[in-house]
């Protein structure tokens, strides 16, 4: 049953609608998907009842924005099955505004390089909840700038490297706070590709945060990522992801739909681990309850 548990739409930044996602996974006997747009929830309840219409399983996801102050860095979490999606509304909306204002500020140093305005680039976004790099590529594009979204002219306007880069750093709460939100809201937290975000000597940093799995199974990861990030899965007794991250036109290299899927071994764990939880707490309390009472008869 192959299972692509990263995927995005037009909501966030990929390139297709909720519905023409699934029919893709259809055509291409991918059974199970998680649409986890970047802060927004908006396509699980439609995704769900899209895909029972044709035949593909739609789990419920979000990719969570997180910046780790200490490190400089940007930090993906992936967040799949929370019990109550209600409780990462604030973060969701938090995060949106915060990509919106570093968007704006982007778009108006582009402006200043090239003659396209907010107009253009809010035309080239149509569907999406905020702004992205991708929208401001597509606006140079359609004035001539570029004959593609990644390139030469991607590199120097959005690589940190670049001299010329108008990149502006959104302010996205800790990796720790993104943490508690979602288990505040019952969900399980997934460290979305850390080879691809240059976190993999930190990786056992956000485990003692507590994160509930690492996305092992990604197109940027390597071998010896893959196998890095296994052992340590094993070690910690973590969940184990992989999915395309299909954003579509809005892929930086060819990858298909179910280019990475998760092994359907760990896709069961994935979906059992609430109830495994729950179990573990129970017996725990019981436990507890049982040694004071013991206690209390001496």
């Amino acid at each position: 049953m192959p299972a692509d548990l990263h995927c995005h739409t037009r909501l966030s930044d990929g390139s297709l609608g909720i519905e023409d996602l699934i029919l893709l996974a259809n055509r291409s006997g991918v059974d199970t998907i998680a649409i986890t747009d970047h802060d927004c929830q908006a396509g699980t309840v439609r995704g769900k009842i899209i895909g029972k219409r044709h035949g593909v399983t739609v789990i419920p996801g979000v990719e969570l924005s997180a910046y780790d102050q200490s490190k400089q860095k940007n930090v993906n979490i992936l967040c799949y099955l929370a019990e109550h999606p209600d409780r990462l509304e604030g973060l969701c909306r938090r995060n949106s505004l915060a990509r919106r204002k570093a968007s704006q500020l982007m778009v108006g140093k582009a402006s200043h390089k090239y003659p396209i305005n907010s107009e253009l680039v809010l035309k080239c976004a149509a569907g999406s909840t905020n702004i992205y790099k991708e929208h401001i590529m597509h606006a140079l594009m359609e004035c001539g700038y570029s004959t593609s979204i990644f390139g030469t002219l991607y590199d120097s306007l959005f690589l940190p490297e670049s001299p010329e880069n108008i990149l502006i750093q959104p302010k996205f709460p800790e990796p720790k706070e993104v943490l508690e939100e979602i288990h505040n809201a019952g969900g399980i937290a997934i460290l979305s590709h850390p080879g691809k975000d240059g976190l993999m000597d930190f990786v056992e940093e956000y485990i003692a945060l507590g994160i509930d799995g690492i996305e092992v199974y990604h197109p940027d990861h390597t071998e010896e990522e893959r196998a890095t990030l296994k052992t340590l899965a094993k070690k910690h007794k973590l969940l184990v992801t992989g999915g395309s991250d299909f954003h579509g036109l809005y892929n930086k290299t060819a990858t298909p739909l179910g280019a990475e899927v998760t092994p359907e071994e760990d896709l069961t764990l994935l979906l059992g681990y609430q109830a495994k939880q729950r179990r573990a707490r129970k017996k725990a309390e019981a436990k507890a309850a049982k040694e004071a009472a013991a206690a209390a008869a001496e």
